[in-house]
């Protein structure tokens, strides 16, 4: 770190003055002082994390409540407003109940370790978050990956673990996959998944609140809502707050609660945060013109890069890479896109393969036509320079 930090390739852990915003102050460690960049690396899709009413909601739950639960969540930490959270993400996401926890990374990790035992196997798309790979490594039973987003691959694996004896067999994808943008075959993966006795559990963190008729996710974008088993996913990128959830049926709800480790054992939400959340679901809900505002920058970024000749792989979200696939050059230009005052994260092995490695943009609906060109016309300077396009 010393030393991408003398060549200013270290772009990590860079320090925010100010909310999480379309345009965001910064202490940039380079110069020592202050400056603004547009932010294109927030999770922050339809900018809830400065909405009025989310913010209100937030000080109000703060007001009454205090500035923690208390309390892990089967003790003394349970409040009304945690159960109206769960009541409002089950009905979200088309299950009759919901349980939630203090990150989307212990929402996973949670539910997978209490659900695969002894006997049983976990078979994850190859690209699923590290959280759920993590919660595979802490269960009892085996795990088995099958290619990205490839029925065929998946039927194979499903095959493999049939003629193995597996009890219990859980299949698992992204909703949109976090590095490179896409969405899962949820209709094929579901069709393959029953065939072979296999249950089914979805990510949804990049999902909530972009895809969907009303911003409910990936079940809905396919027009399958109900038909899930497991709807998990993260409180903390559209919803803009933070936290976890899985949504299921009663009984599997009931299980988690008190077998999930990461949900019994860590203090519940604090009131602020289910607060807002639970406002933040209402937004999403009754103003659909920030989807739409979002919609419109996504295609208005993906049809310009595109254009330019970048290479953006399947990208069909808001999240968009630009494939660099030189690690050396990826650090010249994340410098030289970083001085020009625009902020993008650059993602190097072993978060994707080396020949892989990219610079990964997060949209939002809050970004303004200025934003998008600005970023557009640095992105292509830089793109020209280094023989991207």
């Amino acid at each position: 770190m010393d030393e991408m930090a003398a060549h200013q390739f270290h772009h990590w852990g860079r320090i925010l003055s100010s909310p999480s915003e379309r345009r965001v102050i910064i202490l940039d460690r380079y110069t020592n002082q202050p400056r603004e960049m547009i932010m294109m690396a927030s999770n922050n899709y339809l900018g809830l994390t400065t909405h009025p009413a989310v913010i209100e909601a937030a000080r109000k739950a703060l007001e009454k409540y205090g500035a923690g639960a208390g309390s892990v969540p089967l003790l003394g930490g349970t409040l009304d407003l945690h159960k109206e959270l769960e009541y409002k993400l089950a009905r979200m996401k088309g299950c009759e109940d919901a349980v939630i926890f203090t990150s989307g990374y212990s929402s996973n990790v949670g539910c997978v370790s209490a659900l695969v035992r002894k006997g049983d196997v976990a078979v994850n798309d190859r690209l699923n978050h590290a959280s759920i790979i993590d919660g595979c490594r802490l269960a009892g039973g085996e795990l088995r990956t099958f290619k990205h987003n490839d029925p065929e691959s998946l039927e194979k694996v499903l095959q493999s673990c049939e003629a193995q004896g597996f009890m219990g067999k859980l299949v698992i994808v992204d909703g949109v996959f976090s590095m490179d943008g896409d969405i899962t075959n949820l209709p094929a993966i579901k069709k393959i998944a029953d065939r072979y006795g296999a249950r089914l559990m979805i990510d949804e963190a990049h999902a909530t609140g972009v895809i969907g008729e009303n911003g409910r996710g990936t079940p809905e974008h396919f027009k399958m809502e109900g038909e899930i088993d497991l709807v998990a996913g993260t409180l903390s990128k559209a919803l803009a707050v933070v936290g976890g959830f899985v949504a299921s049926s009663k009984e599997v709800v009931n299980y988690l609660r008190f077998y999930a480790r990461s949900h019994m054992f860590s203090t519940a939400l604090p009131p602020a945060a289910a607060g807002a959340l639970i406002a933040g679901i209402d937004v999403i809900q009754n103003e659909p013109e920030l989807r739409a505002k979002l919609w419109r920058n996504i295609r208005y970024m993906l049809a310009n890069l595109r254009r330019m000749g970048f290479n953006l792989g399947n990208a069909e979200t808001a999240i968009i890479p630009i494939i660099v696939g030189d690690e050396t050059k990826l650090k010249l230009i994340s410098r030289e896109v970083h001085q020009a005052g625009i902020f993008v994260n650059p993602v190097y092995y072993p978060a994707v393969p080396k020949k892989l490695s990219r610079l990964r943009l997060s949209l939002m609906a809050t970004h303004t036509q200025e934003d998008l060109d600005d970023t557009l016309a640095v992105l292509e300077k830089v793109g020209k320079k280094y023989g991207l396009i």
